[in-house]
């Protein structure tokens, strides 16, 4: 069963449509604090964000671990023996720690900001590593729709 005409499990393809909404959802949400000083509203959106991805992320390893055999629908990509594992270490690169990342910032972002949301002293610090994870969100998605296009469209 798939949901694109690729070779790719359908829980592949979920995952590749997901970061094509998470990636402007993640840029909607610093754009509502940097600009429009909605902490409220950012709050909601991360942590909808993050709950979002835990069961992604939970339901994908999954599939990966126990019931796609995601190299064997790869094998056929002309990509295979050459770019497809590589580009794959890359992707895990960013995205192992991204996944760690994301339960910090929340975690901290939770425990040191009061509520409702605003300004305090665990700002600056929260800019800073909420900034790593978005791009670190970035890396993660684009590394991931290079690595699908080329073991399960190419």
């Amino acid at each position: 069963m798939h949901i694109l005409p690729t070779r790719a499990s359908i829980m592949l393809d979920v995952v590749f449509l997901a970061m094509f909404a998470v990636v402007p959802l993640l840029a909607w949400s610093i754009y509502t604090v940097r600009r429009r000083r909605n902490y409220a509203l950012h709050k909601r959106v991360q942590l909808m964000l993050g709950m979002l991805l835990l069961v992604a992320v939970t339901l994908f390893e999954l599939d990966m671990q126990f019931i796609t055999d995601w190299e064997d629908h790869a094998r056929s990509s002309p990509y295979f023996d050459t770019w497809v594992k590589p580009v794959l270490g890359v992707h895990l690169f960013f995205a192992i720690p991204t996944a760690l990342l994301w339960v910090a910032v929340i975690v901290r972002a939770l425990r040191r900001f009061p509520n409702p949301p605003g300004p305090s002293r665990h700002s600056r610090e929260h800019v800073f590593w909420g900034w790593l994870a978005a791009v670190e969100t970035l890396m993660t998605a684009v590394t991931g729709w290079v690595f699908y296009w080329l073991a399960f469209v190419a």
